[in-house]
């Protein structure tokens, strides 16, 4: 009996591991590398909003930032809604 219960549970167990590094571990390190993005996020930098605004960082706080537009219109924003950074100034 127990060597049959073995054998059925370790295919399980090999999936949750061929799950764990094919799907979670990738995208704990994506998730990773976006904190740290928007944590080094500094004025001038020229970024895209995940809603897709196209401006420049005119001001930062702890958790919020003014983005300012191309058309000159100053937006506050959380951090964590900055999509990606586009260069550097």
């Amino acid at each position: 009996m127990g060597g049959g219960t073995l054998a059925s549970i370790i295919p399980l167990i090999l999936m949750f591991v061929i799950f764990y590094f094919l799907l979670i571990r990738p995208q704990q390190k994506k998730q990773k590398k976006v904190q740290q993005m928007q944590s080094e996020l500094q004025k001038g930098d020229k970024i895209i909003t995940i809603g897709g605004l196209h401006g420049t960082v005119h001001a930062l706080d702890e958790g919020t930032l003014v983005v300012e537009g191309q058309d000159g219109t100053k937006l506050t924003y959380d951090r964590s809604s900055v999509r990606e950074v586009v260069n550097k100034d």
